[in-house]
């Protein structure tokens, strides 16, 4: 494996197109497969109110990141935004959070896609066989993204392509046999109640910011992010709101169901529409285990780029030009978090760090607008403030609803951080 030296630099490899392919696997992954369920048991029918609140707050957080990431061109997302912005440790603190999302996204991720994988494997989730199929998984996507970003683009291209089939047929197909009746809309769940679902959902909508993450590798990237996001985020919104109202309107069971799209598809045209759907179910999935890998092996190595973890982490091959000590790290974390979690453990600390992290780049707005010495941004918001304040006030409302048990364990991975920190620092 030949290397060059942490001064070495990525490849501008992700098009225009390549990139709303990345987003794509991002957004729409493992949650539209798995969520519908579970924010339909906290807020039933009301949980396409969830959905729309939840998509208008990721509007305004994806708002935020366009003005706050086009004054920054390089490889890093969030923490580089963070680490310029407000300091070393708060950038430092940001990288470690968002590393840790990717580890538990792919082991979430993994779960679902196991999950659909048994209706046509029974045994799959049994010892040994789960413990081999997760390793292939691994080894497959680390290979892929291994080779370059090019070919991990273009993996990541046929898989968008491929998922957003079975997800039409579901809704054109499904829409015709909705029961009005399976709409309840009394009693109305409380505020609690109703930001419990928005914070599962988080889930379902984050993901962008990886792509971000990737800004080194992506041409002309002030131009691409801007069209990229707007477009995937409006599509991704009215696939949501569309699959929810056909899995309520379709499935009386939808609340219990662990496969709620596949069973839904199975009551409205038997068992070959849940084949579809089992089917879609595993292609998009993989994507977003794809894409997930491809920027979560970006972090570490622009930390180190930024001399705050070791320089091997931003070492690149000579002729892929990929960060091979950083992937191979971040392949073998991936690993051991699908031996370790399950679904419903590591969704919502998941969706709290996301929202921590998502709330330090809304701050960063404002600040870099007084600051003189930033580079001028190639985006601006209008009413950025008032944008960047709105949006703090949704994560705060939130994270205000967050258990004393999900607090605990953010403070734990936090003051974690911190120690790493202080060896960094140390080391230096």
């Amino acid at each position: 494996m030949k290397k060059e030296p942490a001064s070495s630099s990525l490849s501008r490899g992700i098009s225009r197109g390549s990139l709303i392919a990345i987003l794509i696997n991002l957004f729409i992954g493992a949650g539209i497969f798995g969520l519908p369920s579970r924010a339909f048991a906290l807020a039933g029918s009301y949980s396409v109110l969830a959905f729309v609140i939840c998509g208008g707050l990721i509007g305004l957080i994806i708002l935020c990141f366009l003005e706050v990431g086009s004054r920054f061109p390089g490889t890093g997302g969030p923490y580089l935004y963070a680490r310029k912005t407000f300091g070393r440790l708060t950038g430092f603190q940001v990288g470690w959070l968002l590393w840790l999302t990717r580890i538990t996204s792919f082991a979430i991720i993994c779960d679902v896609l196991l999950s659909y994988l048994s209706a046509i494997w029974p045994t799959i989730n049994d010892g040994i066989t789960r413990t081999v199929l997760v390793t292939a998984i691994v080894i497959v996507l680390t290979t892929i993204n291994y080779l370059g970003v090019r070919h991990a683009a273009r993996v990541s291209n046929v898989f968008a392509v491929m998922k957003l089939v079975p997800l039409a047929m579901f809704v054109l197909v499904g829409i015709w046999f909705i029961e009005p009746g399976h709409f309840q809309f009394q009693p109305m769940p409380n505020a609690n109640t109703l930001a419990l679902a928005v914070m599962v959902l988080i889930f379902a909508f984050s993901g962008f910011e990886v792509a971000t993450i990737n800004t080194g590798e992506v041409q002309n990237p002030e131009k691409a992010f801007p069209y990229a996001l707007f477009f995937t985020v409006a599509l991704v919104l009215v696939f949501y709101l569309a699959i929810q109202i056909v899995a309520i309107g379709t499935l009386p069971s939808l609340a219990t169901s662990s496969r709620p799209l596949a069973d839904a598809a199975t009551v409205f045209v038997g068992p070959i529409g849940a084949a579809v759907i089992v089917v879609g179910a595993i292609i998009s999935t993989s994507g977003t285990l794809n894409a997930g890998l491809l920027g979560g092996s970006r972090l570490p190595y622009a930390m180190a780029r930024e001399n705050q973890v070791p320089s091997f982490f931003g070492q690149t091959h000579t002729k892929y030009h990929t960060p091979t000590s950083s992937l191979i790290i971040t392949a073998v974390a991936c690993w051991l978090a699908c031996l370790t979690f399950n679904f419903v453990e590591a969704l919502t600390i998941n969706s709290v760090i996301r929202l921590i992290t998502y709330a330090i780049v809304c701050a960063a707005l404002p600040v870099l607008r007084r600051r003189p010495d930033t580079r001028p941004p190639n985006y601006v918001v209008r009413m950025g403030p008032w944008v960047s304040g709105f949006a703090l006030l949704l994560c705060a409302w939130l994270l205000s609803r967050v258990s004393v048990a999900e607090v605990l364990q953010v403070s734990g991975a936090i003051v974690l951080g911190g120690i790493l920190y202080g060896l960094s620092a140390i080391r230096r």
